[in-house]
């Protein structure tokens, strides 16, 4: 390893390693984070059975755990599976095109003229103006669906991508340079490690998207998925299995943020970045 490797960001096995925090921090923060939302299962939990709202429109969170406790012993995890294959491919899908001309629009202000303007455009489409014309186009299978939530997931993943590229620092660059870098070594030495915390943030991005668009895309035309199960709680007029559906969704999409986040902090563990200051101690 030369000089240059051994001084630019990046080039050391930092990248693959990470803090380990103690096992009673992490358990503390998790439990931080845990209060919330137990205050607002027992707070619902004693308004509707008190009374003040009607469990025909709020069912009580008791209700709800039995509701998902019969749906597992039945259906739930063939519409479970099917959601997430849903979303799995078409992030897969929208992220990596958005990487790609990430790229491309980041490194070259030629293709930002010619790409940007239809790009602003596009986004700027609400989902369900999608989904007439992709059933049009696609008809009602699978191919109709993970195209709407790879469309979801591109953006985010786009724009943070082209911002993180363009807002590395040009000194880095001109150093690469210097030691005569090449252009694939100037890219994984220097701008990808640089570019990495816009990239991480805008795949978690693209995956919360993704999961918004996957119920855009099951309400409409499926038989089959969350969404699905979402439309068949309104239809039924049973809004536990509504809710249901909604704790589901709620707890992969926080599943899946988490999966990224413990990604980000893995390949991003060399950064001395500030995290906030606890008022303990």
């Amino acid at each position: 390893m030369n000089r240059a490797e051994k001084t630019l960001p990046g080039a050391q096995s930092a990248l693959f390693t990470e803090p380990k925090p103690g096992v009673w921090g992490r358990h503390k923060t998790l439990g931080k984070g845990l209060v919330l939302p137990a205050l607002i299962i027992v707070f619902l939990e004693l308004v509707v059975r008190i009374g003040w709202l009607p469990s025909y429109q709020m069912p009580a969170p008791s209700e709800i755990v039995m509701t998902l406790g019969d749906l597992a012993e039945g259906s739930l995890w063939k519409h479970i599976g099917a959601s997430l294959l849903r979303v799995l491919s078409g992030f897969a899908i929208g992220a990596s095109l958005a990487l790609l001309f990430a790229a491309w629009v980041g490194l070259s202000r030629e293709a930002e003229a010619y790409l940007e303007p239809t790009f602003a455009g596009l986004r700027s489409i609400p989902s369900l103006a999608w989904v007439p014309l992709l059933l049009l186009w696609l008809g009602i299978g699978e191919t109709s669906k993970i195209v709407l939530i790879a469309i979801g997931a591109f953006f985010p993943v786009y724009l943070n991508g082209v911002a993180a590229i363009r807002g590395i620092d040009r000194k880095l660059v001109e150093v690469g340079q210097m030691y005569g870098f090449s252009r694939y070594r100037l890219t994984r030495r220097i701008l990808l490690p640089a570019a990495l915390p816009g990239l991480f943030t805008g795949l978690r991005s693209g995956m919360s998207l993704a999961w918004m668009f996957l119920v855009a895309a099951e309400l409409i035309a499926a038989t089959k998925g969350l969404g699905y199960l979402l439309s068949d709680g309104r239809e039924t007029s049973r809004p536990d299995i509504v809710l249901a559906a909604i704790v589901v969704l709620a707890g992969l999409g926080k599943l899946s943020d988490g999966l990224l986040a413990r990604l980000e902090r893995r390949f991003l563990s060399w950064r001395d970045a500030f995290n906030g200051q606890s008022q303990e101690g």
